[in-house]
């Protein structure tokens, strides 16, 4: 039987197959962020019914993170020991939409928190198996563009510009429990995607099988080899302080402008669209601009604009100017592919790769997107939702002074400097 599907699968050249499984990617983990950020944008319509204070809003942004940090650190981990990634990527879309759509079930502070939590540990696998197949598929060129457009696009197209609009619709004409129920449908279909589509080696045959033969002759590297390297302890330390600005600023700005500006759900909606347009346009734009100026520079300069995009937030009064000003500065998520992908994927060996990125993936969700909300929630409280806004701009502001410790990867900048890759 296997053989029979093996004549009929249709050939593919590496080229269509590269591009093919970044379509698939890019709609799988931007499906994930649509989930992760529909809470943020449901949680004026779910008043009504909890009540949430910030403290708890930031409880159930922050658990999410823990548990898709845990998740993430064991799949990388445990992807590199099997030499699997297909399986587990599968297994993780199909769970986070069922868990995703549990939410909508749940009638209580803690029912909520529990769904939220599984979700996490579903979603924490999604971005080290993406990225770990979309590594060993792209040309040089194209990696750090191929890694922007899976990671970075992915999630402002889903997440930042087709959730607020369709969860914000979905909440005023169904009611937000229906805004949950719809997720398990896209979800069914990336899954099915997955499977008959993406396959566990490249077709680059060559490339491949070498990279086979000498990932067999190579010895297991241990976690504690692949955390003295410099670039991947830098990313390690950069992770969290970028998590807290991200999940931070996305968590509260809704809120911020309902309560603090007192602007309408439509105008809310419509503000947050424009941080979805710059989440597209930087996603893409940053590492595939990194790929010809160095991974390093681009990181440095298109993080100080995102240090004024929290800023923006609280001192602009015109909706129009404010949303024009978050497509010009909310840069940050461009950057999430350098740190978090294409600077690790470069600097650790093939071997270690799922678990260089699950590290340190890992580590910002739980510093940065599990702390982060926690203590920005009970500043907000104590303080006013401006505490959160100031607490998302030092977190971008502490990556700008590490980045200049780390050592430049992009090969065509190495090339340029007579260095080896």
């Amino acid at each position: 039987m296997t053989t029979l599907l093996k004549r009929a699968a249709p050939a593919v050249t590496p080229d269509r197959y590269e591009n093919r499984l970044l379509v698939i990617l890019f709609l799988a983990f931007g499906f994930v962020f649509f989930d992760r950020q529909a809470l943020a944008f449901l949680a004026p319509y779910m008043d009504d019914d909890f009540g949430l204070s910030n403290s708890q809003l930031g409880v159930l942004s922050g658990v999410l993170a823990l548990t898709w940090a845990l998740a993430g650190m064991f799949a990388g981990s445990l992807s590199d020991r099997l030499g699997r990634r297909k399986p587990i990527l599968i297994a993780a879309v199909l769970l986070f939409s069922l868990f995703s759509s549990a939410s909508g079930l749940m009638t209580g502070f803690v029912g909520l928190l529990a769904a939220r939590a599984l979700m996490g540990t579903a979603e924490g696998a999604v971005l080290p198996m993406s990225q770990s197949l979309m590594v060993e598929a792209s040309r040089e060129s194209r990696r750090g563009l191929n890694m922007g457009l899976l990671q970075g696009s992915s999630a402002g197209l889903l997440g930042g510009i087709v959730a607020p609009v369709v969860v914000v619709w979905l909440a005023d004409n169904f009611g937000w429990r229906t805004a949950f129920f719809v997720t398990i449908v896209p979800g069914l279909i990336i899954a099915g995607l997955i499977a008959k589509f993406v396959l566990e080696r490249p077709p680059r045959k060559a490339e491949a099988e070498a990279e086979a033969a000498a990932a067999a002759k190579a010895p297991k590297v241990p976690v504690k080899d692949v955390l003295r390297l410099r670039n991947v302890v830098i990313c390690m330390l950069i992770a969290p302080c970028y998590l807290t600005w991200f999940v931070t600023l996305i968590t509260f700005t809704p809120k911020y402008l309902t309560d603090e500006k007192d602007w309408g759900s439509g105008t809310m909606s419509a503000v947050m669209t424009c941080l979805g347009v710059a989440w597209v346009l930087w996603g893409f734009a940053t590492p595939g601009i990194s790929d010809r100026i160095g991974r390093r520079k681009a990181l440095t300069g298109f993080t100080v604009l995102a240090v004024f995009c929290p800023i923006a937030v609280v001192y602009v009064d015109s909706p129009v100017l404010l949303g024009t000003l978050m497509i010009l500065t909310y840069t940050g998520l461009g950057c999430f592919t350098l740190f978090m992908a294409t600077i690790p994927a470069e600097t650790v060996p093939h071997a270690a790769l799922a678990t260089a990125l699950g590290v340190i993936m890992g580590v910002g969700e739980l510093a940065g997107g599990f702390l982060g909300p926690l203590v920005a929630g009970r500043a907000s409280d104590v303080w006013g939702l401006q505490a959160a806004m100031f607490i998302a701009a030092g977190g971008a502001a502490m990556v700008v002074a590490l980045s200049f410790g780390l050592r430049e990867t992009a090969p065509a900048v190495l090339r340029r400097r007579g260095a080896s890759i």
